[in-house]
């Protein structure tokens, strides 16, 4: 996934067949994900992020949310507009009374351009464009990575920022076994 995650961030990589296929694996995971991914130790980036990135309140979208567990710790501080995931199998999992989930391609959003204030990504694949093309003029991009560069679907700080078009400030923070990076327009 290591490979994949950065051909991805470089804007390369990405087809209906990889789609496909990372739908699929993804799939076969549902089962455990939300035990697995859901302990206080993991979500810890995602908590300080929101506890201490200012993250800020409006439309707020979460792309990736598996079976909805960031999505539920998100939920208890703003609403969630909507969560986004891939594989459907994650998605019915995901309790719908937290958050409307949707099924959809995060290379090719569903959302109008500039709709979003906040989007957060809990170990995710950079799609930069598509973000930067969703998120409204001052958003923020939050990039969480649980458990830092042992993440499978890893990138870091650095190359998150360089990754992002246009002209962006950032903050970010350690907090239990990984990170998180706050990107605002500029």
């Amino acid at each position: 996934m290591r490979t994949v995650t950065e051909q991805i961030g470089a804007g390369d990589g990405w087809s209906p067949e990889r789609a496909s296929f990372v739908a699929g694996v993804f799939d076969e995971l549902s089962v455990d994900w939300h035990a697995d991914h859901s302990s206080d130790l993991r979500l810890a980036p995602l908590e300080d992020a929101l506890d201490r990135g200012n993250v800020g309140r409006g439309r707020l979208v979460e792309i990736g949310c598996g079976t909805g567990a960031a999505t539920e710790r998100i939920a208890t501080r703003c609403p969630v507009a909507a969560a986004v995931d891939l594989s459907p199998r994650m998605l019915a999992l995901a309790d719908s009374s937290v958050a409307p989930f949707v099924r959809a391609d995060a290379s090719s959003l569903p959302l109008a351009t500039g709709s979003v204030d906040v989007m957060v990504l809990v170990n995710m694949f950079m799609f930069a464009a598509e973000y930067d093309r969703a998120l409204a003029p001052g958003g923020r991009f939050v990039w969480i990575s649980t458990m830092g560069d042992e993440t499978p679907i890893y990138l870091p700080p650095q190359e998150v920022m360089e990754f992002l078009p246009g002209r962006w400030t950032a903050t970010g923070s350690y907090a239990g076994t990984g990170f998180w990076l706050l990107a605002r327009r500029s």
